[in-house]
């Protein structure tokens, strides 16, 4: 057992193939999560915004559960208790799933702000020029909607990115969890876990690039440069599309 730091030791694993795959797995987990939850949420949204009570309920409840548990129980009820019920999922299956469905409960209420930010008035002057309900939504609110829920969605990736390491409860083998396997093997734990540490913060970094210019494009593309006020489409425009 190694006692202080090791300096070679946080060099060799800094570079060790074996936690580079781990960090892999992490980016493609939270690339996954992200889209499917994405989906999900943008349904999730619409179905509380209708007029419906038998859609907006059920997307309320849902909301609701996966908002108001932890994503650690959810994950261990997936993993754990579906089997019971006959439906047996793998571990990236159940990793998969738990993440999705807890990251839409939290995309929805973010896609529903953007929606509801955009003025009434903007989809009835749509309308009135002849445009359908998802051409208005489409043309005229999303765009709009867009410049106030890339930066959120751009944070919850952020944050999706370290909360895939709560997956190696159920033995993902992401970041976290080949840090805790060398832990055990090594006894390395305060250089691993710094190692783990770095990885996490390259990865966050290089999102909080990207995401700058995403905000940068929507911010340049639907916002006027001197007052930061939404460019809408005049009713000339509205009728060519």
């Amino acid at each position: 057992m190694g006692q202080g730091w090791s300096w070679s030791g946080f060099i060799d694993y800094l570079f060790n193939p074996y936690i580079l795959q781990g960090a892999v797995t992490t980016l493609w987990l939270t690339l996954a999560s992200i889209a499917g939850g994405l989906v999900v949420g943008c349904a999730l949204a619409l179905a509380r915004l209708s007029r419906h009570r038998w859609l907006a309920a059920p997307a309320h409840f849902y909301i609701w559960i996966f908002r108001g548990t932890p994503l650690l129980v959810q994950l261990i009820i997936i993993y754990t208790g579906l089997p019971q019920l006959g439906l047996k999922l793998s571990v990236v299956e159940s990793a998969l799933l738990g993440l999705i469905l807890n990251e839409a409960a939290y995309l929805a209420e973010v896609v529903r702000g953007g929606i509801q930010s955009v003025p009434a008035g903007q989809t009835n002057a749509a309308r009135a020029v002849g445009f359908s309900g998802p051409q208005a939504m489409r043309y005229i609110v999303m765009p709009q909607a867009m410049r106030l829920i890339v930066p959120t969605l751009g944070n919850s990736i952020n944050g999706l990115l370290k909360t895939t390491s709560i997956t190696s409860v159920i033995s993902m083998e992401e970041l976290l969890r080949r840090t805790q396997v060398l832990i055990q093997e090594k006894f390395m734990v305060l250089e691993l876990f710094v190692v783990a540490a770095i990885y996490y913060l390259l990865m966050t970094t290089a999102w909080d690039f990207i995401q700058r210019r995403i905000e940068r494009h929507y911010g340049r593309a639907y916002g006027n440069a001197s007052t930061g006020a939404p460019v809408v489409p005049d009713a000339a425009v509205l009728e060519q599309r």
